[in-house]
C-alpha cells in the first residue's frame, strides 16, 4: 500500500491538494440520479472507503449538496465528526437539482447562500465550493458575487467551476477581472483517456491561466478496467447503467478495440489496465488531481500501481494515442 501522496497546488488558490481526491458521490446513491437513491455504498461502507482514502494519503473529499439528495454530504459530514482528520480538505458543489430532477441549475445567490448553510450544517465546514453546472438564467456576476461574499465571511476558501466549456470559463474569467471579483480557482470535467475532448481548447486555457484541474470519470465508468473486455454485463444501479447515453460511445465494438490495445500495453509495463489509466492521467500536464472512488482492494490496488509507475513520456505518448483526442 502506498502510505502517502504529494500535496500540490490547486491552481493559485494558495490549497494544496493530494495527487487523487476521494469521489464521494457512490455513498448513498450515484452521484445526483434521483432513481438511484440507495443504490450505491451503504453509510458503513462509504465510512469505511474514506478510511481507506485516508490511510492511502488522499486528503481531499468530493461531493454535492444533490448527491445522493444529501445524504453523501451527510455521510462525510460523519465520518470527518467521528475521524477529526487533521488537514482533510472538504469540497463541495452547488446548483444542480436537489427535490426534483426536472428542476433547472439554480446558482442564484439566493439558493447558493442557502445550500452553503445547509452544506455546512451536513459537513462541519466547506473549503472548496464549486458550481455544479452553469446556470443561463443567472447572470454571471451575481452568481460569483455570491461565492465572493462567501470567501469574504470565510465560508469558503476557495471556489471553481464544474461541467463548463471553454467559452463558459472564458466568460467567467471575464466577469471576475472586470468586476472584480474572485476568479474560480479550478475546473472540474469529466476527462479520461477515452474523453479528452478538454484537450482542444479548455485545457490550454485552464494552464494559461493557472488554474487547477480536477477531473472526475477517470476510468470511464469501469471501462478502462477491463470490465468490460470480459463481457461484463452493466449492473443495475450502476454509474454507467444510470447515466447510459454517456457512457454508450465507450462501449461501442471500436472503443473496446482500443481498451484492448490499452491492456497489451498495461501487461507491457506489468500493471492493470486501470493502473495505466490512472497513471497517464497522473502524469498529463494539465491535471492537478484526479478524483477517484475505488471500492474493491483491486481498485485500490491500482490507485496504488498509478503511485508508483513512473510513467516516461514515451509511455505517456503510447497510451494517449490508442485514444482519439
Amino acid at each position: 500500500m502506498v502510505s502517502s501522496m504529494r500535496m500540490l497546488p490547486l491552481g493559485r488558490s494558495g490549497i494544496d491538494v493530494s495527487e487523487f481526491l476521494f469521489g464521494a458521490g457512490g455513498i448513498g446513491g450515484v452521484g445526483s440520479s434521483r432513481t438511484a437513491i440507495g443504490k450505491g455504498l451503504t453509510l458503513d461502507q462509504g465510512l469505511s472507503r474514506l478510511d481507506e482514502a485516508w490511510e492511502r494519503g488522499i486528503r481531499v473529499i468530493d461531493t454535492a449538496d444533490s448527491y445522493a439528495a444529501g445524504d453523501s454530504e451527510k455521510a462525510v459530514g460523519r465520518w470527518l465528526g467521528e475521524r477529526e482528520p487533521d488537514g482533510a480538505i472538504v469540497a463541495t458543489k452547488v446548483g444542480a437539482p436537489i427535490e426534483h430532477w426536472e428542476d433547472r441549475v439554480d446558482l442564484s445567490p439566493k439558493h447558493i447562500e442557502r445550500q452553503l448553510t445547509v452544506s455546512i450544517r451536513r459537513l462541519g465546514r466547506v473549503d472548496l465550493y464549486l458550481s455544479h453546472a452553469p446556470d443561463p438564467q443567472v447572470p454571471l456576476a451575481a452568481t460569483m458575487s455570491a461565492f465572493a461574499e462567501a470567501i469574504g465571511e470565510r465560508r469558503i476558501r476557495a471556489w471553481g467551476c464544474s461541467n463548463v466549456t471553454v467559452r463558459d470559463l472564458e466568460a467567467l474569467l471575464s466577469v471576475a477581472d472586470s468586476e472584480g471579483l474572485p476568479r474560480p480557482e479550478w475546473v472540474q470535467n469529466g476527462f479520461n483517456l477515452a474523453l479528452r475532448g478538454d484537450e482542444r481548447d479548455l485545457l490550454p486555457l485552464v494552464a494559461a491561466e493557472g488554474l487547477g484541474y480536477t477531473p472526475y470519470s477517470p476510468l470511464a465508468g469501469g471501462v478502462l478496467s477491463e470490465r468490460y473486455l470480459k463481457g461484463a454485463e452493466v449492473v443495475p444501479g450502476s454509474r454507467i447503467d444510470v447515466a447510459r447515453a454517456f457512457y454508450a460511445d465507450f462501449l461501442t465494438d471500436a472503443a473496446l478495440a482500443r481498451v484492448q490495445l490499452l491492456a497489451d500495453l498495461a501487461r507491457d509495463l506489468d500493471v492493470s489496465t486501470a493502473g495505466l489509466a490512472l497513471a497517464w492521467l497522473r502524469r498529463h500536464p494539465d491535471v492537478t488531481a484526479p478524483i477517484i472512488s475505488p471500492r474493491t482492494e483491486a481498485q485500490w490496488q491500482a490507485v496504488d500501481e498509478a503511485l508508483e509507475l513512473d510513467l516516461g513520456e514515451e509511455e505517456f505518448e503510447a497510451a494517449g494515442a490508442l485514444f482519439p483526442s
